[in-house]
């Protein structure tokens, strides 16, 4: 237990980092500016004590509605899902020790996509928004429990993990273009516009739906960070210490899995987040992965809210999905990392 609690220190970089603590105050302090300032943009401009007013029940009453039931909602479900992504990419990549990992690889975002197009079209768009979490949750599960059992071979290889999720990720995907094809053609543009990763029209409905599987998912996640720390050293060095390795893996798979589905099936495919987020928070704050964890759910709370906040203002009257801007950032990023990779082999 000693020589365990010294490895899970002297991997969290604490020294390395004097000013994480004015770092994550100021994550903090930006994320809840950048939600005010949000609030009180659009095709109404709200000044900004008018909208601090407003969250303390001291606004106006002309402003109640577009302020506290439409937008306030939809900038909370932004916030939670980014920091849901972000949160499960962390995980994938320590877990996986890729950097390239997300929880695209292990085909969960790809197989909740696929369960959610598949009950829209089949349903004929009359399922109700409280199935939606589901079914995005048992497609993730079932495209992650399909990588993991292929994965398996006296133990679930990292590598093995990775190369069968690719594959996973593929079927899944064209499982969705064939559901989107053979639903009723009037249900095409809706799963379309659904999958490119928006939270448009969200209430407060669906932040209900969400925000326990975050907080839950989340605080353990935090909570087990050291044994994350451990893992991510590798196997040997785990077993060496007494871990249980395919007991812990297998829970922080299930954290991720259940994260990244639960906001796939509020906000659809907003790509690239929980690839970029992690890497971000591990050049602002060290390699511990419990402060690595919470700083990504800041900043990948960022992203989409910053996506969001561009697709509904900047383009009025249209409304563009906030996954087509993090795919736009998160592409060439994606392509940055895997030189970067390559040159190191």
């Amino acid at each position: 237990m000693v020589r365990f609690k010294r490895i899970a220190k002297n991997n969290s970089g604490h020294h390395r980092n004097p000013f994480l603590g004015l770092k994550m105050m100021a994550l903090v302090v930006i994320l809840i500016v950048t939600i005010i300032v949000s609030i009180g943009l659009g095709s109404l401009h709200v000044p900004v004590i008018d909208v601090i007013k407003s969250l303390i029940d001291m606004g106006e009453a002309k402003y109640e509605l577009i302020l506290m039931q439409l937008r306030l909602p939809r900038i909370v479900a932004a916030v939670l899902v980014g920091a849901a992504m972000a949160m499960a990419g962390t995980m994938l990549q320590a877990l996986i020790r890729n950097p390239l990992a997300s929880p695209d690889l292990m085909g969960t975002t790809s197989g909740a996509t696929a369960a959610v197009v598949a009950a829209i079209t089949i349903m004929n768009g009359e399922i109700s928004v409280a199935w939606l979490p589901l079914a995005a949750l048992i497609g993730g599960c079932f495209a992650s429990t399909l990588t993991y059992m292929l994965a398996w071979k006296n133990g679930s290889s990292p590598l093995r993990m990775a190369m069968i999720g690719v594959a996973v990720s593929s079927a899944m995907g064209a499982l969705t273009i064939y559901f989107t094809l053979a639903g009723p053609l009037h249900m095409v543009s809706q799963a379309l516009g659904w999958m490119a990763g928006t939270v448009y029209g969200t209430s407060w409905k669906h932040v209900l739906y969400l925000a326990p599987w975050v907080v839950i998912c989340g605080g353990i996640a935090l909570f087990q960070s050291r044994n994350l720390n451990v893992l991510e050293l590798g196997d040997s060095i785990a077993k060496g210490v007494g871990m249980r390795v395919e007991r812990k893996r297998f829970l922080f798979i299930a954290l991720s899995v259940i994260l990244a589905s639960s906001a796939v099936g509020i906000a659809g495919g907003i790509s690239f987040v929980g690839l970029m987020a992690p890497h971000m928070a591990r050049k602002l704050v060290g390699n511990n992965n419990l402060v690595v964890l919470a700083a990504s759910a800041l900043i990948g709370a960022l992203l989409v809210l910053l996506a969001d906040l561009i697709g509904r203002t900047v383009f009025v009257p249209l409304d563009v999905p906030a996954g087509i801007f993090t795919a736009l950032l998160g592409a060439p990023f994606f392509m940055y990392l895997m030189f970067r990779q390559s040159n190191r082999v």
